[in-house]
């Protein structure tokens, strides 16, 4: 028993993958079970911004305020993110893409686009990171895609019927419900309220664990989107594939920037942690729907390397405990 609570502790983010899409698959195939699976889904969809909320709430709460700040690293990343999806949006424009071809490399670009994971900041806390400077980048990540999300997208799809500067408003407006609500109250809850400061510091993982469970919802979501797409099996596998490979580039290149700026855990998951929720929203709004599946599949991979990086942080530190 020790084994398997250890086991789902070190693998909690791909068990929470698995139970997601055993939980739809089971709800949504059997069909005495259909009827409570409709239920449980409009359930979901209510809970699922709490769970959130309070991911994001009790792990701003560990954020020291006053270490806040810019870096060099930021700067960097922001960089490396604009310069690939320019080469994407380059691509579609210069080689004319259509159809399925311009439908893959769309879905590429919802996983390159889209702006620092707000979670984040979860998992750079369980690796050991510095999660001032991760919360500060998650920020100002968010503030540059509301910048080139509605410069970059209508030039590939001109349907939008926003100008640049309600896009911009609008994504912000959503970033910032997100983010900023959870922060200010975090901030307020530091200061103010201690007894619930303390309960949240003496029980670290809480965040940790209301992640998993909303990536269980958001894996039982993309399952339902990929099994309820029109796209052609070949289709999907090939943007369940690319957007493996850009989650694999954009973790390499953030150990590299690491590497440079000694950031090592900071910067991955500043690369390559994205905002999934925020890529599958701007797919509907700017582009072809079907594109969020790479957004969906990039939350799956990501959090696969998530969860090795934990399991290898968890082994490194037993055996530092156990050397002393």
């Amino acid at each position: 028993m020790k084994k398997i609570i250890r086991f789902l502790k070190e693998w909690t983010l791909p068990s929470a993958i698995v139970i997601g899409t055993l939980l739809y698959l089971l709800f949504s195939k059997i069909d005495y079970l259909s009827n409570a699976g409709d239920y449980f889904g409009k359930f979901f969809d209510i809970v699922f911004p709490f769970c959130v909320f309070l991911t994001l709430f009790t792990t701003f709460s560990k954020v020291d305020f006053h270490k806040m700040r810019l870096t060099k690293w930021h700067f960097s990343l922001m960089i490396c993110q604009i310069v690939l999806s320019s080469i994407v949006i380059g691509s579609i424009i210069f080689f004319r893409l259509e159809g399925n071809t311009k439908l893959i490399i769309e879905a590429l670009l919802t996983c390159t686009i889209a702006p620092c994971a707000v979670a984040a900041p979860v998992v750079t806390f369980k690796l050991g990171g510095d999660i001032n400077t991760m919360t500060t980048y998650t920020l100002i990540s968010s503030l540059l895609c509301s910048i080139t999300i509605p410069i970059s997208f209508p030039l590939i799809e001109g349907s939008s019927q926003l100008s640049f500067v309600e896009s911009s408003i609008l994504i912000l407006e959503k970033l910032s419900i997100v983010i900023l609500l959870p922060l200010v109250l975090a901030w307020l809850v530091r200061h103010y309220v201690k007894p619930l400061y303390k309960y949240i510091s003496l029980h670290p993982n809480i965040s940790y664990y209301l992640w998993a469970l909303t990536l269980a919802i958001t894996t039982g979501v993309t399952v339902k989107n990929i099994n309820h797409s029109e796209c052609s099996l070949f289709v999907l596998l090939l943007i369940a594939l690319v957007s493996f490979l850009m989650c694999v580039i954009h973790f390499g290149i953030g150990r590299i920037m690491g590497r440079i700026f000694n950031e090592k855990i900071n910067c991955g998951q500043g690369m390559f942690q994205k905002n999934t929720g925020m890529a599958i929203w701007v797919s509907y709004m700017y582009l072809n729907p079907v594109a969020s599946i790479g957004a969906g599949c990039y939350v799956l991979w990501q959090n696969i390397i998530n969860s090795w990086e934990i399991a290898n942080h968890a082994k490194f530190s037993d055996k530092v405990v156990a050397k002393k």
